[in-house]
């Protein structure tokens, strides 16, 4: 049986990765940059949701440890 933070920290890591995803489509596509700037920020982007996903991993084996 799963519990709802489980359920929830799957649905968050699919959401997380969706995103990252367009984000790569839209920065290989050339989409929506055309400017340094613009390319800057959607590499900011990346690095952030990678970050925040290092961040969730090690929160996950912190609780798994604790159990």
């Amino acid at each position: 049986m799963q519990t709802v933070s489980t359920v929830f920290e799957r649905e968050l890591a699919k959401l997380i990765a969706e995103r990252r995803k367009s984000l790569i489509e839209i920065m290989t596509a050339g989409v929506a940059i055309h400017t340094l700037e613009r390319y800057r920020e959607h590499v900011g982007r990346l690095s952030e949701l990678d970050e925040v996903m290092r961040m969730f991993d090690e929160a996950n084996e912190t609780v798994n440890k604790s159990r």
